[in-house]
């Protein structure tokens, strides 16, 4: 590619950019498709087919047909009348060149033309490759960086790289399309295929008048043969044996065999610029579609000189990530928060250095921070976070690495899915369990009790906290006796949370002595009162009705006097 040429691909503008491109290909295909020999493809195809036998056969075959249509006195005139020799002449010449015959030779012919012209072209799209990326990179490389003109030379190039060894034996369309797709080779094979498909109907006319002027000049001077005449018998077909000798000799078909030769040769230089627009078009739209497919990332770097020499170390397999990096930030930190990452690092972090798990985890919380973080913190286990959901369920902060290990233990996804959801303080507390209890313990609960047990964990002094602990873990049916909110509240309300926890979970049916000691706590303020209420539900409603009917008694007993006091006075009065 010339300095005019890399000036040329620089320009400001697509369209500049689509004509650059578009000159140099036609170029390229021009000077491969100068060094085609047509008139030996023809002659090698004109022997494969039998051509010489096919056109020998058709013309007694048209010369008898046209003999027996005329008259003997034209045919004698045809001797001495110039008019009359041409006359039969085109006749035969047109039911020869226009005979489904000949028609399927030229077709076969134009098939193998086609595959031999394919390939050349084929050769030719390849050498234009070179030049043709070149000027894509020279385009792009200035305002986006050496990392994205590469990737899109890339996947241009895999539209130039069909590999002649395999594509150019067979150049059949489905072939093309199943080794190239929309390659620009491919397409234009398929497009030199095309052009050729139908020669044997566009040649017929060329054909026949490549022929005659010869044939006619030679017929009308067929009277000058009836002197040397052996028989004169022979006279009665006038010029037509002189037609069928001239039609089968080599001259007259070595003249269709250039006329063939210069049709091919005009049709393919016509469509080579159609080849090269067609590439063109292709180049530019598969940098368009790049672009659109990393739209944000390449705003950012056609502003932004920092960010753009970013984007140039980042490996071509890694741009997708980075535009997924740069859309999961913008929305929330817009590009100064992009342009801020770039500074601290955490950008090349998130794009060159996260494993793809933490990407996964970054999809799922639309968040970038929280796949670093579950990243730094999880190791070797990311794919366990992710197989059991953590990172949908709390944040990395409700972690150690320790009690991340130690979660993991568990090794039940019911039981690890569970102790994910309490919190940090509580889970670190159920932790003192052994793997086996605490196994049993998460998946006896439901998330409703095992939040419920959190929540005591977590208001409870160390002592009561691991008797609650033990307790649930040995029975877990006993979470139903704390379940309630109320009990809950009371409990860490007392004053001596222990003596609340042995009153609640202390088993047996109705003991009196039991239930004096658990009223005494009550009385000497260690226990709230409503606990009495919750474990001795019979006792407290018994108390109740008792101290209803004293009440009353004693409401009795001292109403009646204050009757009688008051008439006396009634009568003293």
């Amino acid at each position: 590619m010339s300095r005019a040429d890399y000036d040329t691909c620089r320009a400001q503008d697509e369209p500049a950019f689509r004509v650059a491109i578009e000159a140099i290909t036609v170029r390229a295909l021009q000077k491969g498709a100068s060094t085609i020999d047509y008139r030996a493809l023809v002659a090698d195809e004109w022997r494969k087919g039998g051509l010489d036998d096919i056109i020998d056969k058709r013309v007694d075959l048209a010369v008898a047909e046209v003999r027996a249509e005329t008259s003997w006195a034209n045919l004698l005139s045809s001797l001495a009348d110039k008019e009359q020799a041409q006359k039969l002449a085109v006749a035969v010449a047109e039911r020869v060149y226009r005979s489904d015959a000949i028609k399927s030779g030229i077709e076969g012919l134009a098939n193998g033309v086609g595959n031999a012209v394919g390939k050349s072209i084929e050769f030719a799209s390849i050498d234009a490759a070179g030049p043709a990326l070149m000027c894509l990179q020279a385009f792009l490389g200035p305002r986006y960086g050496t990392a994205v003109s590469r990737a899109v030379v890339a996947d241009a190039g895999t539209e130039f790289g069909l590999d002649p060894s395999k594509a150019g034996v067979d150049v059949s369309p489905g072939a093309m399309l199943r080794q190239s797709s929309d390659g620009i080779t491919g397409a234009a094979i398929l497009l030199v295929r095309r052009q050729l498909a139908g020669l044997a109907q566009r040649v017929g006319a060329r054909l026949v008048g490549s022929v005659l002027s010869r044939l006619v000049s030679v017929a009308a001077g067929g009277v000058g043969l009836v002197l040397i005449a052996k028989d004169i018998w022979d006279l009665r077909h006038g010029v037509m044996p002189i037609i069928a000798n001239e039609m089968k000799a080599a001259d007259n078909k070595a003249k269709v065999k250039d006329e063939l030769a210069v049709t091919i040769a005009e049709q393919i230089g016509e469509h080579v610029k159609e080849i090269g627009a067609k590439s063109a078009d292709r180049v530019v739209e598969i940098w368009q579609e790049f672009r659109r497919n990393h739209a944000k990332v390449l705003d950012i770097a056609e502003r932004n000189e920092p960010f753009r020499r970013f984007v140039d170390s980042v490996k071509p397999g890694s741009l997708s990530r980075l535009d997924e990096v740069v859309g999961l930030l913008l929305p929330s930190e817009r590009e100064a928060g992009v342009l801020k990452r770039l500074d601290d690092g955490s950008l090349n972090l998130a794009v060159n250095v996260l494993p793809v798990a933490a990407m996964e985890i970054a999809r799922d919380t639309r968040s970038v921070d929280a796949a670093i973080k579950w990243s730094t913190l999880a190791g070797s286990n990311l794919g366990s976070v992710i197989a059991h959901e953590l990172h949908k369920r709390s944040p990395p902060d409700a972690f150690t690495t320790a009690s991340l290990n130690r979660l993991f233990a568990v090794d039940d996804k019911q039981a690890i899915t569970r102790l994910a959801t309490v919190t940090r303080e509580a889970r670190d507390t159920l932790f003192a369990l052994e793997a086996a209890e605490l196994k049993a313990l998460a998946k006896s609960l439901s998330d409703t009790e095992l939040g419920t047990l959190a929540r005591y964990l977590s208001g409870l002094h160390q002592q009561p906290r691991e008797r609650v602990l033990r307790a649930v873990a040995a029975a877990p049916r006993t979470m139903q006796v704390l379940a309630s909110e109320r009990v809950r509240e009371a409990i860490i309300a007392s004053r001596d949370q222990n003596a609340a926890v042995d009153m609640m979970l202390r088993s047996g049916g109705y003991d009196p002595v039991a239930i004096w000691a658990d009223m005494q706590l009550v009385l000497d303020g260690r226990v709230n009162p409503l606990l009495m209420w919750d474990r001795h539900p019979m006792a407290v409603g018994a108390a109740g009705v008792m101290a209803v009917f004293i009440i009353l008694f004693l409401l009795r007993l001292f109403r009646p006097r204050r009757r009688v006091v008051k008439a006396a006075a009634e009568i003293n009065g």
